[in-house]
């Protein structure tokens, strides 16, 4: 596999994040004008975020790791894939590839560019839904890494799809993302003052996820894991 420079990894994962958030965001904002029953409205909000992140990792994993997660970058940090440096870097430009994406959906919907949220969205079974919502990702990404290298898009967009209906939230889990959404007042969106709750569990359950993972499953030798990889692969 090719090794890209910092500057397209960084630009990856600005068009990454930001065509998610325009997903998210546009996809609530037309399910929401298309129907008023709420449940067919988030089928229609889950249904194209899975399928975009399918897409999103599969066309731009090869540059960046395509992690449009700042959670996700701390826990390649923690494994001493990305260097601190490359770590902040990585979650600014996530976080300016999120704003951009909420601009981007608000902007093919007439709508302001940038506008507060009002939804509410707070309380303790949200945070724990949330902290349950990164911690699953961490875990269908590391070990998908680890088993199934091949099959992480499809397992990223499948978890995310199944984890929109199963928290109470509808799984957040990414920071930059819930920062995004803070700064729209339509179906996906989160009030700005509830967005630190929600970040906060974010990380908590990416380190979980994290750390059972890492018990779970302890690192082996280059040697070794290379063939399992070639089996998988056969």
């Amino acid at each position: 596999m090719p090794t890209f420079d910092l500057r397209r990894r960084l630009f990856a994962e600005l068009l990454g994040t930001a065509l998610l958030v325009t997903t998210v965001v546009g996809s609530g904002i037309m399910a929401e004008t298309l129907t008023k029953d709420v449940a067919l409205a988030l089928l229609g909000n889950t249904l194209p975020t899975g399928a975009i992140l399918v897409v999103l990792i599969t066309v731009l994993g090869p540059i960046s790791g395509a992690h449009f997660n700042p959670a996700v970058s701390i826990v390649f940090a923690l494994k001493r894939e990305l260097s601190t440096r490359e770590t902040a870097l990585y979650i600014i430009a996530q976080i300016v590839g999120g704003i951009l994406g909420t601009m981007i959906a608000h902007g093919m919907f007439a709508l302001p560019l940038l506008e507060a949220s009002m939804k509410i969205r707070t309380g303790g079974a949200q945070w724990f839904a949330e902290a349950i919502a990164a911690f699953g990702l961490v875990a269908t990404i590391l070990a998908g890494i680890r088993f199934q290298q091949s099959a992480v898009p499809w397992l990223v967009g499948l978890y995310i799809t199944a984890a929109y209906w199963f928290t109470a939230s509808t799984s957040f889990a990414n920071p930059a993302v819930t920062l995004a959404r803070s700064l729209s007042d339509t179906f996906a969106g989160i009030r700005p003052v509830d967005a630190p709750g929600f970040i906060v569990a974010q990380f908590a359950g990416a380190l979980a996820g994290t750390l059972l993972f890492r018990w779970l499953s302890p690192p082996i030798s280059k040697e070794a894991e290379a063939v399992v990889l070639s089996h998988n692969h056969d």
